[in-house]
């Protein structure tokens, strides 16, 4: 290789000589004609220029061998020189290149080693101890190297959730060659949360932790996760894939964020520019003051459900402990106590509920659904105590000690905290986002929009409803429905958020509720019921509509809803409760004699009816009348 490199610059340097001795020779002539032109036309005597050969300063014939050789001579050293810094260069390189490939090699080899011992060290730690170290858990999917990734991205979307997915999809399907880059503080894949706490938790599949595929209740089986890996560009391809696609970069976190710049900084330091953003972050799981304030003990087998990982660890402990308490009433507690009643049935598990209603779900159903379904899921094994109002928690003696401010002590191996969920909105600082001070989260227009160029949607949006005024919903299928339009509304639809999305819980496969609009038990309600027939359970419906994710049916919405003309003698609001049978009915929920939200109590299929009703916003005599457009006396 050097000689190749020194016969090339050999060369080069003897033909700049040739090029060089052609000019001077040229130049030489040139003179010596013009000296004999002078010479014949001149009267003076003396013979200057013939005699000199040539101009002063320019060499004669007889000198031109050694300037060629000299300046040939000049080259050859100065390409010598060149050479050789330029293989010692090389040579420098490339050992370093080696020994840092040797060092990343080992140094992957010991992380590698050093999660597979962290964990199986939190297998056995959980199933000894019932103990969450949420720290220590393993990353099980590798995100790119900060290098490879792109600095610039099309669209950016900050959170790996429903709603990150459902814009990306939307944004896909609006411009089929856009990039979508989404930062996930999580290690997995976009997926969907509410089997977490239902279908899983029912499922045969012996290893459902590692799988996360659950059969839903019309017997169809699918995956926790909305795509499979190979849906996904990775990220150091997304800008150089040909028609684009959409990358998720698992276990960052974007830690500030400049709306000026349109730029991101992420958690190890990279930065990301951005055309269109969107901050969908979701939440945070609340905990409760007794249990911050308790120590590292208590913490540990405390679980704060949320996520995959929690899932994990809860079935883990469900079984190697003997009971587990859950503190919260609503719907995450309500489903996860009957979900693991009917486990500890099964099993010696002991499972207790507790909360500060005199019901489940108290703070969203009338007092006398609430006091039935708190029936219900005492049938399923679940030693539920109500008006509990925790007052300290603390670990004696191998046990949790739970002591309420009403004297009773609850003593357990370990508490799961459901008790709300807290808005995500840390990225509001640095980029100067509005936060609202009613409802949480950032406040965007009905456009979801929060600046320019930034969109947020999901939990952690707090959005103008054209029907019910400000709102901040933590449904599912809210963030479907936001996402989706937030990605529209980043390619330029322009659209306002009229959509009421619907939200649901189930209490096993036989009774379940679809809900929409305002739902509060503080609000004057009318509930109308009848028998239910053997068709009217959430596994059924799941049959007739192929869908356990109901969320998924309601793209599709149906006819017209005929024009409810209720008689005029009617007058007064009236519940129509069937003694302590609530088979099945309609709940209507009333601000200033207006429906503003509805539960639909194992019935199912009907939300468009229910989305009309409350879209008209008209004043209706008698509730009687509008239930019967939702067939509740259909045999």
């Amino acid at each position: 290789m050097a000689l190749c490199r020194v016969s090339v610059l050999g060369l080069r340097a003897a033909r700049g000589g040739n090029q060089i001795s052609q000019r001077l020779r040229l130049r030489s002539t040139e003179k010596r004609v013009a000296g004999d032109f002078l010479h014949q036309q001149s009267l003076l005597p003396h013979q200057t220029f013939r005699n000199a050969g040539g101009p002063a300063g320019v060499p004669g014939p007889g000198g031109d061998s050694s300037l060629y050789a000299l300046i040939v001579g000049v080259s050859a050293l100065g390409a010598g020189i060149y050479v050789y810094r330029t293989l010692q260069g090389d040579k420098a390189r490339f050992r370093e290149r080696n020994s840092y490939l040797s060092r990343r090699q080992t140094d992957l080899k010991e992380e590698v080693k050093a999660t597979e011992t962290i964990d199986e060290q939190k297998v056995k730690e959980v199933e000894a101890t019932g103990m969450v170290d949420n720290q220590t858990a393993p990353q099980t999917v590798e995100s790119a190297h900060p290098a490879q990734l792109p600095s610039h991205v099309p669209f950016l979307l900050i959170g790996g959730g429903t709603a990150s997915f459902a814009a990306a999809r939307s944004i896909r399907a609006r411009d089929p060659g856009a990039r979508v880059l989404i930062v996930s503080d999580e290690s997995e894949l976009p997926y969907m949360r509410p089997p977490l706490s239902k279908e899983l938790w029912f499922s045969e599949d012996p290893h459902v932790t590692e799988t996360l595929r659950f059969k839903q209740w019309n017997g169809k089986e699918r995956s926790i996760f909305f795509q499979p890996p190979s849906f996904y560009v990775p990220p150091e391809q997304l800008m150089s894939v040909e028609n684009g696609g959409v990358s998720v970069l698992t276990g960052k976190k974007v830690v500030h964020m400049d709306v000026r710049e349109n730029k991101v900084k992420l958690d190890d330091g990279t930065q990301i520019s951005y055309e269109k953003c969107l901050i969908a972050t979701g939440g945070v799981p609340r905990s409760l003051p007794a249990i911050e304030r308790a120590g590292e003990e208590v913490t540990k087998r405390t679980t704060l459900f949320r996520r995959i990982s929690d899932f994990r660890t809860l079935e883990a402990i469900s079984s190697s402990v003997g009971s587990i308490t859950i503190i919260g009433g609503g719907f995450l507690g309500s489903e996860l106590a009957c979900a693991l009643g009917r486990k500890g049935t099964q099993t010696s598990l002991e499972v207790i509920q507790m909360f500060p209603e005199s019901g489940n779900m108290g703070k969203v159903l009338p007092e006398y659904l609430s006091h039935w379904t708190t029936e219900k899921v005492q049938r399923e094994g679940v030693n539920v105590l109500s008006d509990a109002v925790v007052k300290s928690v603390s670990y004696q003696n191998g046990k949790l000690h739970i002591q309420l401010k009403d004297g009773r002590q609850v003593q357990t191996d370990h508490i799961v905290a459901a008790v709300g969920l807290e808005p995500n909105t840390e990225l509001a600082k640095s980029a100067g986002l509005e936060l609202d001070g009613d409802f949480g989260g950032y406040r965007v227009n009905a456009e979801l929009q929060a600046r320019n160029n930034v969109w947020v949607a999901g939990d952690a949006a707090c959005f103008y409803d054209i029907k019910l005024g400000r709102r901040r919903v933590e449904h599912h299928d809210h963030a479907v429905v936001s996402g989706r339009l937030a990605g529209e509304n980043m390619t330029g639809a322009a659209k306002p958020y009229w959509h009421q999305s619907m939200f649901w819980s189930d209490l096993g496969p036989e009774v379940g509720y679809e809900a929409i609009g305002i739902v509060d038990s503080a609000l004057p309600t009318v509930g109308v019921f009848a028998k239910a027939t053997e068709k009217d359970t959430p596994k059924r419906a799941a049959e007739e509509s192929g869908t356990g994710i109901r969320s998924e049916s309601e793209v599709a919405e149906t006819g017209p809803v005929e024009e409810v003309k209720p008689p005029a003698s009617s007058s007064e609001f009236a519940p129509s409760q069937q003694g302590d049978n609530y088979g099945k009915g309609v709940v209507f929920y009333l601000r200033d004699n207006v429906v503003v939200g509805m539960v639909l109590w194992n019935i199912f299929n009907r939300m468009p009816i229910a989305r009309k009703i409350i879209k008209d916003g008209e004043q209706h005599s008698d509730l009687n009348e509008v239930a019967k457009l939702f067939n509740i006396h259909e045999e």
